[in-house]
């Protein structure tokens, strides 16, 4: 076939990909009294020396001829639903890993306190956009014993604490939040004949392989999460890690969940290509941060 890619860049390679089209309306005139233009997003699904195809999300396909083009390019495929849900929603969603936790709105943040777990994220406060409240900082100070707060990296909440001289909570690397889909992680899980033990009795899910493996998971709605992932290291690289994941996939599918999730720090790199492998991509990262003595 013919190149007949003009200086857009769009051609027959675009075929099977999402594009952009601006194309002419003949006939029509538009605001500023020129040309009238319109926008075309969604699949090519043909390329020829006269035509394009271009199928929208909605509606039926629209043949755009190559002389109305005025620009194009190819762009990246939509995101998915879950992956467009925003941080915050995502964090609310984690609560489930905490049966016990007690939250306390401070405006549109978070405190949050755990009698027994220890992790951050359940004592901490969530700072995922502006609070609205006078003194938020100030009252975050005064609500734990010991202050620390759940930033996006480069944030105005982020530049808000540190301004009160706030600073990393630890030299840890920042947090990254991942999901994928329930039934993609399962797919990619390798068949095992490990015996897992499930304990659900708490309100989460306990998963246990003897001494040598374990985790927990909490269902929020269709969401469910992933925490307290271990494996003792005389016993790493024998599978037991993905026989635990599969375990709790399990469990979290029997109760409706659709969108897995989980959080690992983004410099772990063992833990990131085992999640990679079954699906896991990156929804966002956060870091933590308290005052400075």
């Amino acid at each position: 076939m013919q190149n007949t890619s003009g200086a857009h860049g769009l051609g027959p390679h675009a075929v099977g990909h999402r594009v952009v089209v601006r194309r002419l309306l003949r006939g029509e005139t538009g605001p500023s009294g020129g040309p009238a233009m319109t926008d075309v997003l969604g699949i090519c699904t043909s390329w020829d020396d006269k035509s394009c195809t271009v199928r929208p999300e909605s509606g039926p396909e629209v043949r755009i001829p190559l002389a109305d083009i005025v620009t194009g390019k190819p762009v990246p495929p939509r995101a998915s639903v879950r992956h467009r849900v925003p941080p915050r929603e995502a964090q609310v969603r984690a609560f489930a890993l905490f049966p016990d936790l007690e939250t306390e709105p401070l405006g549109d943040w978070v405190l949050r306190r755990s009698p027994t777990a220890t992790a951050r994220r359940a004592n901490s406060v969530l700072a995922f956009g502006p609070s609205g409240v006078e003194g938020d900082v100030d009252a975050v100070v005064g609500h734990y014993d010991r202050p620390v707060a759940a930033v996006l990296p480069d944030s105005p909440e982020e530049r808000l604490f540190r301004d009160h001289g706030w600073g990393p909570e630890s030299g840890d690397a920042d947090t990254s939040f991942r999901i994928a889909g329930t039934a993609t992680a399962m797919r990619a899980l390798p068949a095992s004949t490990v015996v897992v033990e499930i304990d659900d009795s708490s309100g989460r899910a306990e998963a246990r392989i003897d001494d040598r493996a374990g985790g927990y998971a909490g269902c929020d709605g269709e969401w469910l999460g992933f925490g307290g992932l271990w494996v003792d290291p005389d016993a790493r690289r024998s599978g037991l890690a993905l026989a635990v994941v599969g375990a709790l996939l399990d469990w979290g599918a029997s109760q409706g969940a659709t969108t897995a999730y989980l959080q690992v720090l983004s410099d772990n790199t063992p833990a990131l290509r085992l999640y990679e492998a079954l699906g896991f991509r990156e929804h966002h990262r956060y870091r933590y941060l308290a005052p400075r003595p």
